[in-house]
Formats: structure tokens, sequence, C-alpha cells
């Protein structure tokens, strides 16, 4: 990202952003609300267009090879970009349709399984708990086995097994998933999972650093004052 902006009207929601994150690694966004991370996951997604400034993906412009970049991603977020009157199996054999996914029926079972919703494949989602609905989006979200994961708080709406399915996929070693970029409220579980943290308040970075080079009392220090948040 370089010299990204984002703003609606006179509301600046991305102010001049820089970031390099590496293919491998695992970044962390923390931040209060209204800070800017959802915006800025949409913009790195391809779902909504800056104002400024630029974006690549594996060295390439995502508005100039958009259909290449959106290849390499998975996205789960708080749309689920579900079609609420279509069964779980014709929405997973929608996207997997759209992706040019090979043995796709075979890639269906795999990932409905995945997420432990095999007995409502030919459920309408519409009849689905929300819980449900966001294991789905994460079989939705893997199902071209993605090799970067954009996760925008992706908690919300998920009971403890889904979350424990999730973070088990993130980390499995039979998907090739090597790059994860990731919104937080959860201090605690996004310094278990992520190697790389920010902190995004009002737009802007006021911190960045590897956890390795941290000093956790001063980074949870920190993360309190900028989100009124403790652990």
């Amino acid at each position: 990202l370089k010299g990204l902006n984002k703003s609606f009207g006179a509301h600046h929601v991305l102010r001049n952003i820089d970031l390099n994150v590496k293919r491998g690694e695992r970044f962390a966004i923390f931040g209060p609300n209204g800070a800017g991370k959802t915006t800025l996951i949409k913009v790195m997604s391809t779902l909504m267009q800056p104002s400024s400034g630029s974006v690549k993906i594996s060295g390439l412009n995502i508005w100039e090879k958009p259909e290449a970049v959106r290849r390499q991603l998975g996205i789960v977020g708080h749309h689920t970009f579900l079609y609420d009157n279509l069964t779980v199996y014709d929405n997973l054999k929608f996207y997997g349709r759209m992706y040019g996914v090979n043995n796709l029926e075979q890639r269906i079972r795999e990932v409905i399984s995945r997420v432990e919703l095999e007995i409502r494949l030919y459920d309408k989602v519409s009849t689905l708990s929300r819980g449900m609905q966001q294991r789905v989006s994460l079989a939705r979200a893997i199902i071209h086995k993605p090799t970067i994961m954009f996760l925008d708080e992706p908690e919300v709406g998920l009971d403890s097994r889904a979350v424990d399915i999730m973070f088990d996929i993130l980390n499995s070693k039979e998907n090739i998933i090597d790059t994860v970029f990731m919104t937080t409220h959860n201090l605690e579980r996004g310094m278990e999972i992520c190697d790389r943290f920010a902190i995004l308040n009002r737009g802007e970075f006021v911190y960045q650093a590897y956890k390795k080079d941290i000093d956790i009392t001063d980074f949870k220090s920190m993360y309190k004052h900028y989100t009124g948040v403790t652990e």
C-alpha cells in the first residue's frame, strides 16, 4: 500500500497509509471502532475503491488485474457474501464455478466437512443461524484454495467451536494459505496467531512492530490507550 486514502465526503477514514506485508507473514491490526479497519480490508480486497493511493498484491495492481488478484484471496468478514434464497450447496457451487475450481463436487464436500455442516448442505442459507452462516462463509472463502486470507473481525457471530475450526484451517498443513491479514478486537487471539501487529487509530497507523521485538506490557498499555479496551 502506498499513500492510501479513503474519504466519504469530508470524512477521512484512511489517511496516507503506507504498508508492506511480506508473503508468509501473519499481520494483525487492532484499533477502536471507527478506526478504519473494515474500510482498509474492503479496499485491499477490491470491494471498495480508494480515494487515492495504490495497492499491489503479488506485484499486481488490484485495479488493473482484479480477477487475478481475487483468485488469490479468501475473505471472511461481517458480511457473509452468501445468497440467502439459495441452498448452501448452490452457494458453494456458484463460487466454485466463478473461481474455476477443479473437481468442484469433491471440493464442496471437502469444505463443508471442514466446517462440520454436512447435514445442512441442501438447506437454504436463510434457514441457518448466524453462526452457521458464518461457517458457510468460511467454506466459501477457502473453496478455491486461496494463498492469502483477509479476516475482518472473523470471530463476530461465530460460536467457540466455529472459531476453533477457523483457526485450525489457518494453521493446517493441508491448505496453501501462507499469508494472513486480520483485524480484530481480540488482543489475545491476534497475538497468538500473528507475528506482526499494528494499531490503527483515526485512519492512521500509530504503532507497528514484530512480536519478537515488542515489550508485551508496553504494547498492552498502548493498546488500552488507543482502544480503551483492556486485555
